[in-house]
């Protein structure tokens, strides 16, 4: 195994799991506070289950996403 290779895919696919995230999250939000479902002062309980079903893998990561 290429232990920077790997680390390079990893980083990328983070990356693109980080961009996506982000611009669902923005758009959902938008559109939950436009039809009024939220104020916009929230504060948001958030989880990411990351998979990885070769490795037989599943991690739960929990958080929270402030809007004010």
């Amino acid at each position: 195994m290429n232990e920077d290779q790997f680390n390079i895919n990893i980083r990328k696919y983070l990356k693109k799991v980080g961009i996506t995230s982000q611009r669902e999250i923005e758009n959902a939000v938008r559109v939950a506070v436009d039809s009024g479902a939220l104020q916009g002062d929230e504060n948001l309980n958030v989880k990411v289950t990351l998979n990885i079903g070769a490795l037989n893998l599943t991690v739960d990561i929990d958080g929270e996403i402030g809007l004010s």
